[in-house]
């Protein structure tokens, strides 16, 4: 069984284009990281945590060298918000050697959703997206901020992406199978408010 899936893909081509968010609250205790160590293990288990309950599967199959060596790609930088010590979501950024910078990923592990957490992250990834050449050296101004989202990712992606000053630029519709989302772990299942309250 197929199911039609809407791709839409959204740029910034100036950093004057991005919307400002007001930080989530200090005593709320969240501080977003660079992952500057590649591995493998914890960029599996935010990319199972954030997509399990949406149908990210793409990577669900990649091995410990796939993974190795996707992140260790000059231009690949991992930023991780954490709410008071745990991982609460991540934006994945790969430059090319153009200028241009794609958000790969960029989620929220469920229980940390409607926290504030979300706009606070994406502006914060977005402005490591324009001055990402100030870390890597050789690495292109950036020029072009862009990423794309589909009708399987969260409800409220799409409006969260123009909030912070994204643009449309083009649309596609295609026919893929149709795939359950996985959980956060084989067997799982995906995840709702009625399972993360455990009962």
């Amino acid at each position: 069984m197929s199911i039609s899936v809407t791709t839409w893909y959204l740029e910034q081509t100036s950093r004057d284009e991005l919307s400002p968010v007001q930080e989530p609250p200090a005593e709320q205790g969240v501080r977003i990281v660079r992952s500057e160590v590649p591995s493998p293990e914890f960029s599996r288990f935010l990319y199972t945590a954030v997509g399990g309950d949406v149908t990210w599967t793409d990577r669900l199959t990649w091995s410990y060298a796939q993974w190795a060596e996707y992140l260790g790609r000059p231009g690949v930088e991992t930023w991780v918000a954490y709410e008071r010590g745990t991982p609460a979501g991540f934006i994945e950024l790969e430059a090319a050697p153009d200028g241009s910078v794609e958000i790969v990923y960029f989620g929220l592990v469920p229980g940390f959703r409607g926290r504030r957490i979300g706009g606070h992250l994406l502006a914060y990834g977005i402005e490591r997206a324009w001055d990402l050449a100030e870390r890597r050296p050789g690495q292109a101004q950036t020029k072009r901020v862009w990423l794309h989202t589909c009708t399987k990712d969260g409800p409220h992606a799409m409006a969260n992406y123009q909030r912070r000053g994204f643009r449309l630029y083009d649309t596609t519709v295609t026919e893929e199978p149709e795939v359950p989302a996985p959980g956060p772990w084989p067997g799982a299942g995906p995840l709702t408010p009625h399972t993360l309250a455990g009962k």
